[in-house]
């Protein structure tokens, strides 16, 4: 028979208050234009994006998560020593050790919390916020930080057609705390790994570093490429359509709801034809407000539920109380759905 005491956490989480921050640099798609054969009318019918956030050498993946995080522990009306676990899903910060996590944890004043990054691409949002429901119904802390935050303009090729118009800069973060009730539904995750091709980095680091130069890819100047975020389109647009949405599906089943009971769809932000092809598959009604940031945001990995989230709140599209099915999907290929209750 154990003798270990069992834990005393609470009985359910939810969302307590969230925060984003966006880089103060707008790029618009003539921006892109210079260095790729497109046009704004291609970069708009193929993605829906505009114009994205690009960051400054002073807005690094700890500053843009700072203020994320302080915005959104002040939504949570909780002070930052009551913070019990800091979680960071990012594939932008270059340091291999220590976690980024530690850094902010000091930085936001929250003492001596747990902090740990995880790498899951655009479903790091999901996997942290599922680590932390975890936490706190298990015990371990009491309030969690999850924070996405990406600088993907430091991965991006601007002469790849491809990517070069797709990616932005950015940090959302929530406070996930206790609950007698159940706002956070079972999460819905997985991985297909025989896919992990499909979007990858161009160089490993170490042949970045190290490795043959004749190799390596070249720019049109003849100078060494950046490693940078590579993806084939086609099959990444198929796998996300057709597969995405039955884990969505499964996400509402597990919750227990139908999408007419749904009031908010807040899918990873990577293109709007792939969140209106969703939409139609799970054939959300009118009433759903469509999270639909992409436009103005681009495609921020990790941050973009997180910044899509917060934004919906801001602007009055969705409001405290709504029940929003999230999901996001990417690299590795993994994914992670879930329902919460807004906070």
């Amino acid at each position: 028979m154990s003798k270990i005491k069992p834990s005393k956490g609470a009985p359910y989480a939810r969302i307590l208050g969230v925060g984003g921050y966006r880089p103060t640099r707008v790029v618009p798609n003539e921006v892109i234009l210079e260095t790729i054969d497109s046009s704004d009318e291609w970069i708009r019918s193929r993605s829906g994006i505009a114009t994205r956030h690009w960051a400054s050498p002073e807005e690094t993946v700890a500053a843009m998560s700072v203020e994320a995080s302080g915005k959104a522990i002040a939504d949570a009306g909780i002070n930052p020593e009551q913070i019990g676990a800091v979680i960071v899903s990012t594939v932008s910060h270059f340091k291999q050790t220590p976690a980024v996590a530690t850094e902010i944890a000091d930085r936001i004043g929250a003492g001596k919390p747990a902090a740990f990054d995880i790498s899951a691409g655009c479903a790091g949002f999901g996997y942290g916020l599922t680590l932390a429901k975890g936490m706190i119904v298990e015990g371990s802390a009491e309030y969690v930080l999850v924070i996405g935050v990406e600088r993907l303009s430091d991965l991006t090729d601007l002469e790849d057609r491809a990517t070069a118009f797709l990616f932005g800069d950015g940090a959302g973060a929530v406070v996930v705390g206790p609950s007698d009730e159940p706002h956070i539904g079972p999460t819905v995750w997985g991985s297909e790994g025989d896919k992990s091709e499909t979007i990858k980095q161009t160089v490993p680091w170490n042949e970045f570093s190290v490795g043959d130069v004749s190799k390596l890819p070249l720019d049109r100047n003849g100078e060494i490429k950046f490693p940078a975020i590579t993806q084939e389109g086609q099959a990444v647009f198929r796998w996300a359509v057709f597969e995405m949405a039955k884990v969505a599906q499964q996400a509402l089943d597990a919750a227990g709801i139908s999408a007419d009971d749904l009031d908010v769809f807040i899918p990873h932000q990577a293109n709007m034809r792939i969140i209106d092809s969703m939409v139609k598959t799970l054939k959300l009604p009118e009433h759903v407000t469509v999270a639909r940031d992409v436009e103005t945001t681009g495609n921020t990995s990790a941050a973009s539920i997180p910044l899509a989230m917060e934004r919906l709140l801001a602007t009055g599209k969705a409001k405290s109380g709504d029940t929003a099915l999230i999901i996001g999907f990417g690299a590795g290929l993994v994914f992670a759905a879930t329902v919460v209750t807004l906070p």
